[in-house]
């Protein structure tokens, strides 16, 4: 097995790849057949995001702040560890943003897709599903589509649904609504195509975020599943990200 050691250049990262590196052969991530991650959740994110296409599976360790998506870094029988570890497969969600200039812009997600209110003025959007209008108004500071993956992240925050993998769902949830006041969000099948429109966009302006790319001054946003792109993400057999999910669910 050809394995590539790639480190946040924050924290600890960066000491546990040199120890790694000095402790078992490392290839480049050209020719690796698994690449080794080590950092927290944001370099993870960064890390799928990087061998997008590739469809190389990715073992990350844990050496950042939560390390959700993480492995528990440990040195010894890593070989092993990594052979026998279970791989899931994530497709990420596609967003094609349309801005008040008229320019399209596409960027993928593998957490979430957030629409955020950029001033004061509380954002006022669209909400429709496979072209029937659901919500004509949602005022508030904003929505996100959440995958399974990413539904015990910012969409856990903002009060959405954890989502169990495989459950072939989605996460449509409202970020501080004001009207409908009551409105808690929806599970959504994940085939579906979910289009929002931001009304009044010169004077609520609004941006797009997919993961951590940003796009200022949106005035439609179109989101989907992306089945057509797999990333393959390792974990122990004892701690699948399935377990963690199912886990979070009855935390204090």
């Amino acid at each position: 097995m050809k394995i590539a050691i790639i480190a946040s250049e924050f924290g600890e990262a960066t000491n546990a790849a040199k120890a790694l590196r000095s402790r078992f052969r490392a290839v480049s991530t050209r020719e690796a057949d698994v690449i080794i991650a080590l950092g927290g959740d944001g370099f993870m994110l960064q890390t799928l995001h990087a061998f997008m296409g590739r469809d190389i599976p990715i073992f990350g360790m844990n050496k950042g702040t939560v390390g959700f998506l993480m492995n528990e870094y440990s040195e010894e029988d890593l070989i092993d560890r990594i052979s026998k570890a279970d791989q899931f497969t994530l497709h990420p969600l596609k967003m094609r943003a349309t801005t008040c200039d008229g320019e399209i812009i596409e960027h993928l997600a593998i957490n979430e897709i957030s629409l955020l209110r950029e001033t004061r003025q509380a954002a006022n959007i669209r909400v429709a599903i496979d072209g029937k209008v659901r919500l004509p108004e949602l005022v508030g500071d904003g929505v996100l589509v959440a995958t399974p993956a990413g539904s015990t992240a910012y969409n856990l925050s903002a009060h959405g649904p954890i989502i169990p993998l495989g459950s072939d769902l989605l996460a449509l949830t409202p970020i501080s609504a004001f009207r409908p006041r009551r409105w808690r969000g929806a599970l959504l099948p994940h085939h579906v195509s979910v289009e929002l429109t931001i009304n009044q966009p010169q004077k609520r302006p609004v941006s797009a975020v997919a993961d951590m790319h940003e796009v200022r001054d949106v005035r439609h946003v179109v989101i989907e599943e992306d089945r057509q792109t797999k990333l393959n993400l390792l974990f122990d057999a004892e701690h699948t990200l399935a377990e963690r999910i199912f886990t979070e669910q009855f935390a204090n």
